[in-house]
């Protein structure tokens, strides 16, 4: 992410040049919907979710005051409108992996092989909604979103030795779960 272009971008935003916040939405609006999509399992709640997280842009974009980068700030919005949303469903389990990390599932090939690897993605979602939402989300963002414990934290707001505390717990649960149903 290019911080100085988000700042420019951001600066002529505030002035009043709308075409500058559409190059952020354009920028930013699939990596909101991804997360979003990641811990929400559904399309059209993920949508949803975007579009909040649009529109808070729109209405805050002048409070944001450059101290991390732009992104971190977006996705930070993203994480708490998505966990509202759950809260407001009433769903306490609700996170999976994100379609987009499984293209290759369907890039042809060995049918055989494909089929096994969409079973393994199935067991690891159903294990990965039987883990506490905690967990969850730092298992997802670690493993599948490849992001690092300090990231993590800047978006999450919870402490490092938290996170890896969770990853920790999740990890070996995650492992415990697989193990039993095989």
């Amino acid at each position: 992410m290019d911080s100085v272009e988000d700042k420019s971008l951001v600066e002529e935003f505030l002035k009043g040049n709308e075409i500058a916040f559409k190059k952020l939405v354009d920028k930013y609006s699939k990596k909101i919907y991804w997360h979003a999509r990641g811990m929400l399992n559904n399309h059209f709640d993920a949508d949803e979710v975007t579009q909040e997280v649009i529109i808070v842009l729109y209405n805050k974009l002048n409070t944001f005051n450059f101290e991390s980068n732009l992104y971190t700030w977006i996705y930070r919005i993203t994480s708490t409108r998505t966990l509202n949303f759950i809260r407001k469903k009433k769903v306490k389990e609700f996170f999976s992996i994100s379609d987009e990390k499984f293209d290759h599932l369907q890039s042809g090939g060995d049918i055989q092989n494909d089929y096994e690897k969409k079973d393994e993605v199935e067991r690891i979602e159903k294990v990965l909604q039987k883990i506490p939402t905690k967990q969850r989300e730092v298992f997802i963002m670690k493993n599948f979103e490849e992001m690092t414990y300090k990231e993590i934290s800047e978006i999450t707001g919870k402490s490092i030795g938290g996170l890896k505390a969770n990853y920790f717990h999740a990890l070996k649960r995650v492992t415990e779960l697989l193990n039993e149903e095989e």
